[in-house]
């Protein structure tokens, strides 16, 4: 799923983790803010997952650690706090 530069703005809607089949989620350089939310991780089969330039603040969940299949994770330009959680590899 395809959203990035689509001026898309507030938070991740909840309904997107029950979407358990997507494979790319793509959000980058939107108006996008709030928290990463761990439902995020309800995406057991996503391989590409990219959120960054976006607004988003907190830490990084460490549920998304079990997204065993991603290969790709990009959360830079946001204004994220705190380490990397170990679980995240």
């Amino acid at each position: 799923m395809d959203f990035n530069y689509t001026n898309l703005s507030g938070s991740i809607p909840a309904a997107l983790g029950q979407m358990t089949n997507l494979t790319d989620l793509c959000l980058s350089q939107n108006n996008l803010n709030g928290a990463i939310p761990s439902f995020l991780s309800n995406l057991t089969k996503l391989t590409n997952l990219e959120l960054q330039v976006n607004y988003f603040t907190g830490s990084i969940p460490k549920e998304l650690g079990a997204l065993i299949m991603l290969g790709k994770q990009y959360l830079h330009m946001n204004f994220l706090e705190g380490s990397i959680p170990a679980s995240i590899k």
